[in-house]
Parts: C-alpha cells; sequence; structure tokens
C-alpha cells in the first residue's frame, strides 16, 4: 500500500508565511530547477515545490544525457545546491493529471510553471513502421540511460547494419553507443543489462541517415570529434554527398564553418579498415520498411535541396529511390510533449503548450520544451528558464499575484493521501542515490540506476 510519510506532511523548518509567494514547478529537469534557482535568488521570500512523476529528479540530464558524457552531468551539482536549499522542496512520485490536477495546482499556488518536458517522439509515418525492431532512438536512449518505462525495451542487436533517420545529437549518441567499445561503457553509468546486451551485439555498420545535405545536418561540433575519435571505428562518407560544399565555407558562420571543415576532412583523409564502420549518408527520405516478423529493409527516396537560404533549404523527393537492408532501423526525427492535464492550453499540432512569452495565462507559465519545441542544449534550457523566471518575479511584483492567501503544499497533501500517494523528499532521493553509487562502486561505475519504481519508492522510505 502507497502512503504519504508523515515527516513529509510537516512544513518547512523555518515555517510557512500566508503572504509568502508560493510557486509550483512541475518537472524536475534542467528547466525546472533553472528556474527555481533563479526564483530563490532574487525573490528571497517565495516557497518553491518541484513536483515530479519519477521518485528521482533531474530528468533529460539524468535520462537523456549519453551515460559516456558525464562531464556534461556535472550540472547535477548546481541543482543538488537547489534541492538542499531550505526555500525548495522536492516532492517526487506525483503525477500531473492523475494525481493532482493542474486546477488543484492553481488553487494551492500563486503561481505554476509547467516544466514537464517532451516525452514522446515523432514518428517516420511510413509503411512497416510497427514492425519488431524498428525501435525509436527516445526509447534506446531511455533504455540505456534506465528510464523505468523503457527498462524492459525489446531490442535485438543480432544483425550487422542499423539505420538511424536523423542527424540530431540524439540520433549520434545512439550511434556511438552502438559501435563504442564495450570496454569503454563500463566506466559510465550505464544500465547493466544495456551493457550485458550490447556486449553480445552483432552490430557492425550504423548507417545516419538525413533528408538534407552535411551542411544542414543537426550534430554538433563535439558530437562528431567523438565519433571520428572511436577506437574501432572507421567513418566512411560518400564523397558525392559533398559536391560543392566547399564552396560555401567562406560565407559561413563560425560554428557551421567549422563542423563543414571537419567533415570535409575527414572525407578526403584515408581510411583504415576497422571492426565497425559508422556511415552518414545525405538526401535520403525512408519511404517504407518491410520484413517478415521483424524489418529487414527500408526503401529510401532520393532528395533533391530546394530554397535560396542554403542553410535553411528544404528537401524535395526526386523519382529517385534506393533500398538499404537494416536489422533495426531508428526513427530519431524529433521529440514531442503531450498534454497532461485538460485544463493546459496545448497546441497539438505543434506539440508544446500554448504561450505568449512563456506566459500561458494569469499565474500560469512554462518553460523548457514544453514552450518551446524540443530544440537547443541544456544551456539553452538554462537561458530559458532564468527568462520565465523574470516573468514571474516582475508580475508578482506588477500585477500582485502573491496578495490571496494560498496554502502551498498543505493544501496539496491532503489531495495526495486520499489517493494513496507514496511521495519522495529530498531525502528520500538521497537515499535512492547513495544505493546508486554503492551499487555501482561493486562494479567499478559511478553508479548502478535503480530502474523499478516500486524499489526506489522502498528504498526512498526505508
Amino acid at each position: 500500500m502507497t502512503f504519504i510519510r508523515p515527516c513529509l506532511l510537516l512544513k518547512r523548518y523555518f515555517g510557512s508565511k500566508p503572504n509568502n509567494p508560493k510557486i509550483c514547478i512541475v518537472g524536475a529537469g534542467p528547466a525546472g530547477f533553472y528556474a527555481a534557482q533563479h526564483l530563490i535568488k532574487k525573490l528571497k521570500s517565495c516557497e518553491v515545490d518541484i513536483i515530479e512523476k519519477l521518485p528521482v529528479p533531474f530528468g533529460l540530464v539524468r535520462f537523456g544525457v549519453a551515460p559516456d558524457h558525464p562531464e556534461v552531468k556535472n550540472v547535477i551539482n548546481t541543482f543538488n545546491k537547489v534541492g538542499e536549499n531550505p526555500f525548495v522542496r522536492f516532492l517526487g512520485n506525483v503525477t500531473l493529471g492523475r494525481d493532482v490536477s493542474l486546477r488543484d495546482l492553481q488553487n494551492a499556488y500563486h503561481v505554476v510553471l509547467l516544466t514537464y518536458g517532451a516525452e514522446k517522439s515523432k514518428t517516420l509515418g511510413i509503411p512497416g513502421e510497427h514492425l519488431a525492431n524498428c525501435v525509436e532512438a527516445r526509447r534506446i536512449v531511455g533504455w540505456y540511460n534506465g528510464l523505468p518505462w523503457d527498462k524492459n525495451l525489446k531490442i535485438d542487436l543480432s544483425k550487422e547494419v542499423v539505420a538511424i533517420f536523423g542527424q540530431g545529437n540524439v540520433a549520434i549518441d545512439v550511434a556511438r553507443i552502438l559501435l563504442s567499445p564495450v570496454d569503454e561503457l563500463k566506466k559510465t553509468d550505464i544500465t547493466q543489462y544495456a551493457l550485458e546486451a550490447l556486449s553480445m551485439s552483432k552490430v557492425k555498420r550504423v548507417f545516419l541517415v538525413g533528408r538534407r545535405g552535411p551542411l544542414q545536418a543537426a550534430y554538433t561540433i563535439k558530437e562528431l570529434r567523438e565519433m571520428l575519435k572511436l577506437k574501432t571505428c572507421s567513418t566512411i562518407w560518400r564523397a558525392e554527398d559533398f559536391k560543392g560544399v566547399a564552396d560555401h565555407i567562406p560565407h559561413l558562420a563560425r560554428p557551421k564553418k567549422r563542423i563543414t571543415e571537419l567533415m570535409l576532412k575527414s572525407l578526403n583523409e584515408p581510411q583504415t579498415p576497422k571492426d565497425k564502420e559508422f556511415r552518414p549518408i545525405f538526401f535520403r527520405s525512408p519511404l517504407s520498411i518491410s520484413g517478415s516478423e521483424s524489418v529487414e529493409k527500408v526503401v529510401m527516396g532520393i532528395n533533391k535541396l530546394e530554397g535560396d537560404n542554403i542553410l535553411e533549404q528544404k528537401a524535395v523527393l526526386t523519382d529517385g529511390m534506393e533500398e538499404l537492408n537494416a536489422g533495426l532501423i531508428v526513427p530519431s526525427i524529433g521529440y514531442k510533449s503531450i498534454q497532461v492535464d485538460e485544463n493546459i492550453p496545448f497546441d497539438g499540432a505543434r506539440g508544446l503548450v500554448k504561450n505568449n512569452n512563456f506566459r500561458v495565462n494569469t499565474g500560469l507559465y512554462v518553460s523548457g520544451w514544453l514552450g518551446t519545441g524540443p530544440t537547443g542544449v541544456i544551456l539553452t534550457t538554462m537561458s530559458n528558464a532564468f527568462e520565465v523566471a523574470e516573468n514571474i518575479i516582475e508580475d508578482i511584483q506588477s500585477e500582485h499575484l502573491a496578495e490571496d492567501a494560498k496554502g502551498g503544499i498543505e493544501d496539496i497533501t491532503p489531495i495526495l493521501a486520499l489517493k494513496n500517494v507514496q511521495t519522495v523528499n529530498w531525502m528520500g532521493w538521497e537515499k535512492i542515490n547513495r544505493h546508486e553509487q554503492f551499487e555501482g562502486n561493486k562494479l567499478g561505475k559511478p553508479r548502478e540506476k535503480v530502474v523499478d519504481i516500486e524499489k526506489m519508492l522502498a528504498i526512498a522510505s526505508s
């Protein structure tokens, strides 16, 4: 039976004042923590409660950043300081739209900030996408990063060829994990079950397929450099994809210029045959996937680019087609958010909350991918979260949002108690954290993530 732990019902040691601005942030990822950091720094008297549907915090940093990128996860040190602040309360295992409604939160808080991210994938929308071993990149990332609902992902790595459709950082992350030496991955916080599956993988060649050309590829230079440096993997480009690309280099902005020069340099370097191959290809769109019981082949249309702005040209199908045999197909064409509560003004076509400069309506705001769409990196999310926090501060001061008395968490805990929701506070998360580090130490890893929610709850309440 789930329950509210009595200690979680206690007020903060400093006491809650009726006129303190009470702010609820929905989502404990980077957008939520950065917003909380800015609010408690600039709005001294506010009380911030962060609710999260998982028992553990950090969202995309924990479940999205590749395990071989520990330096990116160092931002957790900043988030820890926020979570430990006496004016901030973490409340894990609470789902908006199931355990509490948006109306409940708006009745209890002066301000509600939605930052619950983008948890669904865009689909290719082509025949055969339903076949076994056509697996979304988002789910593969969740699988090797320990996202509870992806722990039992069915993925067959027994075939040599993988086709990934998409050329963003998520796509290249998946390619790198599939092609990396297992001995290197053993040192990371990758889940043990994923590590075991990868140790038996037969994958030899990964195609990274883009609709447009090299100048429009969305991966960053850091991600590309890592691929080029893989010890047991050759990077093989198609020379015809780069026809005329060098002519544009003098006119490119510095970031795009540097990555284009790196691609051309790699293209022109002699490749030493290695055990595995990374093969980026361009100007191709998937048209259909076929196979008897599992994916076996994808038919791709050949594209041409149209438009005056070289970086924003559109891919247009020609009459040409080609086939690629592949035993695993991975769509990686973007994420989208969902409407978790019927009272959230939501743009279903764009997959984000309707907003005007991140203001939704009086006292309701949105930040991160939920408000912008899935674009940018963690630094982009930080800037956005700070901007939204400034909007909140401005509105509290100019529109007197905090004039009415609000109960905050004291109004929410009875609702959770009636539904027998076991919540996890910051101390509970720290127990889970210590447990993961202890188990990881046994394996020579930074941590071994708990992937079962019931086990998380048991550890947190022990």
